[in-house]
């Protein structure tokens, strides 16, 4: 069975050190332990990239052959400003490829759906289309049953996956029109971390939107702001709205940067350079993850609800994506 990784080895291999060879630092959220891997050793899945819900079960790693040899000379134009469509469409396609495969795109995919069909579930319920439960449920409703876990919306990770593979090209083209801030970090004593799940969110202007921090190297990563006029647009691979900025980072922001790396990642934090504060660093920000939220808005006789990507401190940390 093929060994498919959802960050790819190009990218890890950015964040090697310089003390260790082909080796990089890692620390696992779950439980602190700290180990030095090879890029080829993490951040992978048996069958990780076969899908049975398409009709072609491998089309992702197609789509990597276009982007994985790119990447390294993508990165290094980002650096020199010799920005051009070839390497939007790189990074972009790196992007849109960790957020549909990753098992945290995954699980955060699944969590829609299952929200989805719970919602769906309870508008029929609250029109009785669903048949009684049985008499050991004392006359419990569906809505009831879900609410207090007698019963569950099971979801199968490789159906959202499916999702965002069949967006692949969609989403790289949204990622490759909206504004791209490149993020320089000149601070010696703290270059920028990766991860499992190396495309970290914040908070953005519109708060119905969210940025994308997407560590490149350890002195290089991009922030992606959103545009809500292009999400609806039809694909563009000329890139004619994309717009950049270069920003050198203090101290300060390189650290806030690393803190949401950390935060964001599924479970492991990969960094360079094992420096006297990075244990601690890392163990403050251990316990939170990305999760979903639902937030409800009445409109009329009915509810809204909106779906939600965020930060939040999670009950236990789950991490697949290492096998020693």
């Amino acid at each position: 069975m093929a060994l498919d990784h959802y960050v790819s080895r190009v990218h890890l291999k950015k964040f090697y050190s310089t003390n260790l060879g082909d080796l990089l630092y890692a620390i696992r959220k779950k439980d602190l332990k700290a180990f030095t891997p090879r890029a080829e050793d993490i951040c992978r899945i048996e069958e990780g990239s076969t899908n049975a819900y398409l009709r072609e079960d491998r089309i992702v790693e197609e789509f990597l052959k276009g982007i994985e040899p790119k990447y390294s000379a993508s990165v290094e134009k980002l650096e020199n400003d010799k920005i051009d469509s070839e390497c939007i469409y790189t990074i972009a396609g790196f992007v849109a490829f960790v957020r549909s495969c990753a098992p945290a795109g995954m699980r955060i995919g699944s969590r829609l759906l299952q929200g989805a069909v719970e919602m769906e579930a309870a508008i029929l319920d609250s029109k009785g289309l669903f048949p009684p439960p049985p008499p050991e449920l004392a006359g419990m409703n569906l809505t009831e049953i879900l609410k207090r876990g007698i019963a569950k919306v099971d979801v199968d990770p490789k159906f959202p996956q499916a999702i965002g593979i069949s967006s692949l090209l969609k989403n790289l083209a949204m990622f490759g029109n909206f504004h791209w801030e490149i993020l320089r970090n000149t601070i010696e004593d703290s270059p920028f971390f990766t991860s499992d799940y190396p495309v970290a969110i914040e908070a953005g202007r519109d708060p119905n939107m969210l940025n994308r921090i997407v560590p490149l190297s350890p002195n290089l990563a991009i922030r992606i702001l959103p545009d809500r006029s292009i999400r609806g647009q039809q694909a563009d691979y000329t890139f004619s709205n994309f717009s950049y900025r270069h920003r050198v980072l203090t101290r300060s922001e390189v650290a806030q940067v690393n803190r949401l790396i950390v935060r964001c990642a599924e479970d492991l934090v990969l960094f360079c350079e094992n420096h006297h504060w990075v244990a601690s660093f890392v163990k403050k920000s251990s316990r939170f993850g990305i999760d979903l939220r639902t937030h409800k808005q009445p409109q009329g006789t009915g509810m809204i609800m909106f779906y939600q990507e965020e930060v939040v401190e999670m009950p236990e940390q789950r991490g697949p994506g290492i096998l020693e």
